[in-house]
């Protein structure tokens, strides 16, 4: 079970991945990708009586606006630190770069991630991390905060779709052991893009 749980969150970290070039499509895919796996027996996360009602994950409706490029600034030097979960499980990362955007106006900075722990998959050195809160947690998407999966760019820019933005996966199951966004990657401001907060049944 736990190997298909991982191929299942890689299967959907391969579409987020794609954020080169990222549109109102590749924001589509990776939404129906998710639903796909939380709607099939073998790979969902699913409590048994959520997925016996589960008709489908609840997103904001897709938005150009909230598809942004960042000026990225790596950030060489950081030293590695133990991110606080929701259980005493405390996986070690490292403050990779900073993402420098504006929504609406307002000037935001989000910083992404790089585990120390080498993923067992090939593919994945290049990933980046990229958990944050903003003023909808708790307010229409999950309290505890969302994700984002991104790449290491090769240029000094960084495409961040928040229409891909995902829960933890602690916001369906109890069970699971979630990061918990560090404060410096709270924003202020509502952003009503990605995936809502699950009801459960």
């Amino acid at each position: 079970m736990k190997q298909i749980l991982l191929f299942s969150f890689l299967l959907i970290s391969k579409i987020l991945l794609a954020q080169n070039g990222a549109g109102i499509e590749q924001s589509k895919a990776a939404q129906q990708k998710l639903n796909e796996e939380f709607s099939n027996p073998e790979t969902t996360i699913l409590k048994p009586k959520d997925f016996k009602n589960f008709k489908g994950l609840e997103f904001y409706p897709i938005s150009e606006k909230y598809i942004v490029e960042a000026e990225f600034v790596r950030t060489p030097g950081e030293k590695p630190f133990l991110m606080q979960t929701t259980t005493s499980r405390k996986p070690e990362y490292v403050k990779y770069g900073e993402a420098h955007f504006d929504i609406n106006g307002q000037k935001l900075k989000l910083n992404l991630y790089k585990s120390i722990e080498p993923y067992d998959e090939p593919g994945y050195e290049d990933y980046l991390f990229l958990p944050f809160t903003d003023f909808t947690s708790g307010d229409g998407s999950y309290g505890g905060g969302r994700f984002i999966d991104l790449k290491i760019p090769e240029g000094e820019t960084i495409v961040i779709d928040f229409n891909t933005a995902y829960n933890p996966y602690c916001a369906y199951n109890h069970r699971y052991s979630c990061p918990i966004p560090p404060a410096e990657n709270d924003l202020e401001v509502r952003i009503e893009a990605g995936v809502k907060d699950f009801k459960k049944h």
